[in-house]
């Protein structure tokens, strides 16, 4: 399996396994720019489409050679990931998202995932996202697992249907008090143990000034990459995360001073404190440039 950082996830584009541009999208002869894709067997499929929707996957998976964009998979649950994993050729792919990830299955996940090298994202989307003794329980056995995990998603539209809310357009979640509350416990609770947290999606597809704003507050909140359901989203996150010459300048003058505090741009520095931050930093620039 070929290594990288979550940073280079960016937006990732999550396609239906039944849809007309599958092979186009994920043989990356479509959307040069896109990052990373998530082939989609869970709820962006009807339940009468499944079978279709394997077979097209285990097709798929006969013409696919690896190239720059990162390419995932989300089973619909542990008896299809189980099906996947004897298709030809699976282990070409990166990785997996586990979806409705939880305390009745994460064990199950990961004793059948344990025997392989993929990247997985498990994407918590039920009553643990409540709750915060059953929240640390789960990280918890994350963890203790061997599996190769640096990003955890949460499912944000789960977390409105749960509470029978709908947001409308250019809503940040975290400008609604019970959602930011949820939010706000499961990122401390995973980023405080090393893990990063991808941002949750946008549903208003043709709203670009609401998902730019969205994309500024994810990154003022810690989160990164990004939950796209359109292609014209993969270009605006892109850009959103390009670097400030300023902020590029700062990180590496962390990285490269030998004092322990230090003072620049008339703010303190302190080498330990901001080391991992300035780290991401320049990787974000690395990958994404810097904004004119």
């Amino acid at each position: 399996m070929r290594k990288f950082s979550y940073i280079e996830l960016g937006a990732t584009l999550f396609i239906p396994a039944t849809h007309k541009h599958l092979e186009d999208v994920v043989l990356n002869l479509k959307y040069p720019n896109l990052k990373s894709v998530v082939i989609d067997c869970e709820d962006g499929i009807k339940d009468s489409e499944l079978s279709k929707a394997l077979q097209n996957i285990k097709e798929l998976l006969l013409k696919y050679k690896q190239s720059e964009l990162l390419v995932f998979i989300r089973p619909r649950d542990i008896s299809t990931l189980n099906e996947i994993l004897f298709y030809e050729n699976i282990l070409k792919i990166d990785g997996f998202i586990l979806p409705k990830f939880s305390l009745q299955n994460a064990q199950q996940y990961i004793e059948i995932l344990e025997a392989y090298n993929f990247y997985i994202m498990p994407s918590i989307e039920g009553e643990e996202l409540f709750n915060s003794k059953k929240l640390n329980k789960l990280k918890k056995i994350i963890q203790k697992s061997s599996l190769n995990i640096e990003l955890v998603r949460f499912g944000l539209e789960d977390i409105f249907k749960t509470l029978k809310m709908k947001r409308d357009y250019e809503v940040s979640p975290f400008d609604i008090s019970v959602i930011s509350a949820i939010l706000g416990n499961f990122i401390a609770t995973f980023k405080s143990s090393g893990f990063a947290i991808s941002g949750g999606v946008y549903p208003f597809f043709n709203d670009k000034k609401g998902f730019k704003k969205e994309l500024k507050r994810d990154l003022k909140e810690g989160l990164f990459s990004k939950t796209i359901i359109h292609p014209n989203q993969i270009d605006l996150a892109n850009k959103a995360y390009r670097v400030k010459a300023k902020e590029l300048d700062e990180a590496l003058k962390i990285l490269q001073s030998d004092d322990a505090v230090f003072n620049y741009n008339s703010k303190m520095q302190e080498i330990k404190t901001m080391t991992p931050y300035a780290k991401e930093i320049v990787l974000r620039a690395e990958v994404y440039g810097i904004k004119q």
